[in-house]
């Protein structure tokens, strides 16, 4: 399956010169989504991931799929204020300006293998600050996956202390 084809560029948004990559057209598609998941998960199977971490909103997505694959169990790593119990957060910067995330303090035992999951590396920050959070929780991050990556962007070595794994690798902008 050619993941590319199903990926839309979507000019200066969310602000003036960045080309959004938009997975919508994949998700609109069963048998894409599905391969997608597929793949994403392969390299995983049997190599005992105890959760499946998703950044919201489109590592859910993704997250959730590879949860039920790898028979994990799926953690949601969230924006500010949407998570209803005790929780700790993380504030990082993005290729077009900041953000924060949070998770439950009980999300994650120490120990635990995590596997981390997002649609896109861009910069790394969000991920950063997500397997920070993992991290402090005493969870073992196994591998950080993505849909997505923007090679010309410094996200794989912001995150070169972990495997990092990626189903199509864009070059250039």
């Amino acid at each position: 399956m050619n993941i590319e084809s199903y990926i839309r560029d979507v000019p200066d948004f969310p602000k003036k010169g960045i080309v959004f990559k938009d997975i919508t057209p994949l998700l609109a598609c069963p048998e894409a989504m599905k391969d997608t998941a597929d793949a994403l998960a392969a390299p995983f199977a049997g190599k005992g991931i105890d959760l499946v971490a998703g950044v919201e909103a489109r590592g859910w997505i993704f997250g959730s799929l590879l949860a039920e694959r790898l028979e994990a169990g799926f953690v949601p790593i969230r924006k500010p204020g949407k998570l209803p119990y005790k929780k700790i957060s993380r504030t990082y910067g993005l290729e077009y300006g900041t953000n924060t995330i949070e998770i439950h303090t009980d999300a994650v035992q120490p120990g635990q293998s995590v596997l981390m999951v997002d649609d896109l590396l861009a910069t790394g920050g969000t991920m950063s600050a997500a397997c920070n959070l993992v991290k402090e929780l005493g969870g073992t991050i196994a591998a950080c996956t993505f849909v997505i990556e923007l090679c010309f962007l410094p996200g794989r070595e912001v995150l070169k202390e972990y495997e990092i794994h990626t189903l199509l690798e864009i070059q250039g902008e």
